[in-house]
């Protein structure tokens, strides 16, 4: 659903000054399944980039009913204009949702998300505290006929999916490494509440909260030891075997004038992950 996504992030283009910086500033979320979505943008996080993700309905080719169903909520300090909007998803200082529950001032360790750029440096691994204000809202009865339906079937991010049992409540779920390692509940009845999460970091590591499949924060990124944020050698190989599965789905469409293009481009994605995944031995 990412297209050539895990190719292009490996990639760096000349910035507006001239300097090279990542090919990809964010990934878009919240108009296509939650699975596919997340399970791309954790994969090539634990292989060491620090994408953003930014919401999106891609109306009216997903999407018809109206703009807004994938959202993006930006800390815009100052001035609001579409130049400090589009910097805010750059730099990860937002949060996405179907505009059903809100992770606001999320923080860890006591930097804050709406920071920008946000990285706390440690000198050895420990206990780290990441706190949010939460707030959702669900009617009094389940709505049955989204509840039943599989996550390839629209809407494909809703609140509703995350409603427990018959209940209100939802599972807000701290995520490190791509990985869900602590929830707590709350009720969905519009109240903002404070909520604290405690975490042991044994390794540099990307920390973000979740209420799937309806709002997720930008990471924050830990780094411990002056290591780098590589946690995982499985998702390297995945992403290494993505790129051999996209040419084979790809080739085919690649007009002949960029076909070396397409060749060098493709080769630098593989040699890449493969140096990283030298790193791991």
């Amino acid at each position: 659903g990412a297209c050539e996504y895990v190719v292009d992030v490996t990639h760096e283009v000349p910035g507006p000054d001239g300097e090279l910086v990542p090919a990809v500033d964010f990934i878009s979320t919240v108009d296509t399944p939650y699975p596919w979505e997340l399970n791309i943008w954790y994969h090539t996080l634990n292989a060491g980039y620090r994408t953003r993700i930014s919401g999106e309905t891609d109306f009216p080719c997903i999407y018809g009913q109206r703009v807004g169903l994938g959202r993006s909520y930006v800390h815009v300090p100052g001035k609001l204009d579409y130049d400090r909007w589009c910097q805010g998803i750059e730099e990860g200082r937002a949060y996405v949702s179907d505009g059903m529950s809100h992770l606001m001032d999320f923080e860890v360790a006591g930097t804050k998300l709406s920071s920008g750029r946000p990285v706390v440096t440690l000198e050895m691994p420990g206990n780290v505290v990441a706190s949010v204000t939460v707030a959702a809202l669900l009617g009094d009865e389940p709505d049955e006929l989204i509840r039943k339906r599989p996550s390839s079937e629209q809407p494909y991010w809703h609140l509703e999916r995350a409603r427990r049992d018959d209940s209100r409540d939802v599972a807000v779920e701290l995520i490190v490494n791509g990985e869900a390692v602590a929830e707590q509940f709350i009720v969905a009845d519009g109240a903002s509440r404070k909520m604290q999460f405690d975490c042991n970091l044994n390794q540099s590591s990307w920390v973000a909260l979740r209420i799937l499949p309806s709002s997720h924060t930008n990471p924050v990124f830990i780094e411990i030891a002056d290591k780098p944020i590589l946690p995982s050698k499985a998702s390297v190989e995945w992403c290494l075997k993505s790129v051999d599965q996209l040419w084979s789905q790809k080739e085919r469409f690649i007009a002949a004038a960029e076909m070396e293009d397409a060749l060098a481009a493709y080769q630098h994605a593989r040699i890449t992950y493969q140096a990283l995944l030298k790193s791991f031995d």
